[in-house]
C-alpha cells in the first residue's frame, strides 16, 4: 500500500510560481513511477507530468512544457512539481498518483493505482 499526500497549492497571480510536493508512505515509492494530474471543475482529469522510478525519465504535457518540471527525491519519499509562469488556465485541483512497482511512467490515469487527496492551485489574472 502507498499513501500519498499533496501540499504546496494556493492562490498565485499569473506569472507566479508554486512548487507542489507529494509525500509518500510505504516501501515501494522508490520503485514506482509517479505522475501529476489535474482536474478543473466540469473537466476530465488531465495528465500534467510523469517520472520514472529512478527519476531518469520525465515527461510533461505539451500544455505545460517549458513552464513545469517534475522531480523526485527517493531518499525523502517525495515527488515535486515546479510550476513557473503560471496562467489562469492552470487553475485546477492537482493530484499525484503512484503506479505499481517497476511499471513505466504513463500519461494514462488508469495506470496509477494510488492517489492523493489533491491540492488546489488557483491562478488569478
Amino acid at each position: 500500500q502507498v499513501q500519498l499526500v499533496e501540499s504546496g497549492g494556493g492562490l498565485v497571480q499569473a506569472g507566479g510560481s508554486l512548487r507542489l510536493s507529494c509525500a509518500a508512505s510505504g516501501r515501494t515509492f522508490s520503485s514506482s513511477a509517479m505522475g501529476w494530474f489535474r482536474q478543473a471543475p466540469g473537466k476530465e482529469r488531465e495528465f500534467v507530468a510523469a517520472i520514472s522510478w529512478s527519476g531518469s525519465s520525465t515527461y510533461v504535457a505539451d500544455s505545460v512544457k517549458g513552464r513545469f518540471s517534475i522531480s523526485r527525491d527517493n531518499a525523502m519519499n517525495t515527488m515535486y512539481l515546479q510550476m513557473n509562469s503560471l496562467k489562469p488556465e492552470d487553475t485546477a485541483g492537482y493530484y499525484c498518483g503512484a503506479a505499481r512497482p517497476w511499471r513505466a511512467p504513463s500519461m494514462d490515469a488508469s495506470e496509477y493505482d494510488y492517489w492523493g487527496q489533491g491540492t488546489q492551485v488557483t491562478v488569478s489574472s
